[in-house]
């Protein structure tokens, strides 16, 4: 049957009790721009024309071209049984698991996936998965001011600026300051002095300009001030990468989609937290749980879940009530396929394909940022603005340049990614086009369109 939330009886009892006389009055408030605003619609279409316009518009989306595009979404192999498994119905249409006692794929399900997080991160406990990187850091840097006690924030420039506005957005109504710490010409982070005020350090790595930060020195300093180190990290780099735990972090945070969920436009992904044993009671949202059922058989339950639904509004960690729990999935069964050494070779092919990448660039008479300690991306200065060059690329069948923010003093700039699926003819694309947009060759050559 249909859901009907309200009868008409249960409006005009809930209209009454308000003190209004219907239910238009209670958006008096709001204007009519917003309200009602005036909608540019096409004209209607039967079955038959919709369908083909939709087909129309999915062909827009050309798939098969030269991807060149990170600041925090890559294209990987995805092998088939990623999908097949993930997508399937029970996992599809399932909600949090409070009954345990019928909910126990998706409980083991999520129980491998805190496992394979643990492993990726060498740190030892794991939740399960959060909405996404952004509000990641967010909540782990609340985590850090509740251990801490303090009520002050330092995070690299680095840090994805995208992550950076969240997080101010998370701690401006709770008063709690942030300190950005500002790039050396390295394009890095200096290790900052860390003061007793200062709950964490945030610093993402490799950081959002594709760079490799010092990382045991960023833990030495937040832990010498008495703070928590907040490795912000790509869990694909884990794979030939020291993990955050090795190197004395606190907390690892990041996202997802690298793992084996597509590029979808963006979105959605998933987020992660992992944190050592000292921050487990301080860990947000929920972790699932290996226990014994009453015939000794393995099992899987619901545990040490600090939200506001399980106790009191004052002592619940956070108030996530959901997660991105289908694209956690996608990444266990994606883990599970590739294994330890498939997730290697592609981390290692990334690295690879990166670096020739930029060799190719320079010997075409590209400004490449000169560091060389890099991962996927890496800084490509340009004539023209970001924005303008990433416009002029994709109008030659080219998908590439993330813009750089004016923040960084680079100047106009762009961050290049390349992973193991750039092939040469990809990289031949790229360069084509770039000269054709006056980014190559005769310096001071400016193409307009």
């Amino acid at each position: 049957m249909p859901y009907v939330p309200h009868t008409d009886d249960d409006v005009r009892r809930a209209l009454a009790a308000i003190g209004v006389d219907d239910v238009d009055d209670l958006f008096a408030d709001v204007p009519a721009e917003i309200l009602d605003p005036q909608l540019d619609l096409a004209a209607p279409m039967d079955e038959v024309a919709l369908l083909a316009h939709l087909d129309a518009l999915a062909a827009l989306d050309q798939q098969a071209v030269p991807t060149f595009l990170g600041g925090g979404v890559r294209r990987h192999f995805i092998p088939s049984v990623t999908p097949r498994l993930a997508m399937q119905g029970e996992f599809v249409t399932a909600y949090t698991p409070y009954q345990a006692e019928v909910a126990q794929g998706v409980l083991q399900s999520t129980f491998e996936f805190q496992t394979m997080m643990s492993e990726l991160t060498g740190l030892p406990i794991a939740n399960a998965s959060m909405y996404d990187g952004a509000s990641a850091v967010a909540e782990a840097a609340l985590l850090a001011v509740r251990q801490t006690h303090r009520e002050t924030v330092m995070v690299s420039r680095a840090v994805h600026p995208e992550t950076r506005e969240v997080l101010q957005t998370y701690l401006w109504p709770l008063d709690i300051d942030i300190e950005v710490v500002d790039l050396e010409p390295s394009l890095t982070t200096p290790v900052p002095a860390v003061g007793d005020h200062v709950a964490a350090l945030i610093v993402q790595d490799p950081n959002h300009l594709g760079y490799l930060e010092d990382m045991p020195a960023m833990a030495a300093a937040a832990h010498a001030g008495g703070a928590l180190l907040i490795a912000v990290v790509d869990p694909l780099a884990l794979a030939v990468l020291r993990e955050p735990g090795s190197y004395g972090a606190d907390v690892a945070v990041g996202d997802g989609q690298v793992l084996g969920v597509p590029m979808q436009f963006g979105g959605p992904a998933f987020g992660f937290m992992v944190v050592t044993d000292a921050l487990l009671r301080q860990l947000p949202g929920r972790i699932v749980g290996q226990t014994s059922d009453v015939d000794g058989r393995r099992a899987f339950v619901l545990t040490l879940q600090a939200r506001e639904q399980h106790i009191r509004r004052s002592k619940a960690k956070s108030n996530i009530c959901s997660n991105h729990q289908l694209a956690a999935l996608l990444a266990t069964v994606n883990m599970a396929a590739l294994g330890p050494s498939g997730l290697r070779e592609m981390a290692e092919g990334t690295v690879r394909r990166a670096h020739q990448l930029a060799a190719a660039l320079r010997g075409a008479g590209a400004d490449v940022a000169p560091n060389e300690r890099f991962f996927a991306e890496f800084v490509l200065r340009t004539r023209a603005e970001g924005a303008t060059v990433r416009r002029r690329l994709a109008k030659r069948g080219v998908r590439a340049g993330v813009p750089l923010p004016a923040e960084y003093g680079i100047g106009n700039g762009v961050t290049l990614a390349a992973t193991e699926l750039t092939t040469d003819a990809d990289v031949e694309a790229l360069l084509a086009a770039l000269h054709d947009v006056g980014e190559l060759g005769v310096v001071g050559t400016e193409v307009v369109a």
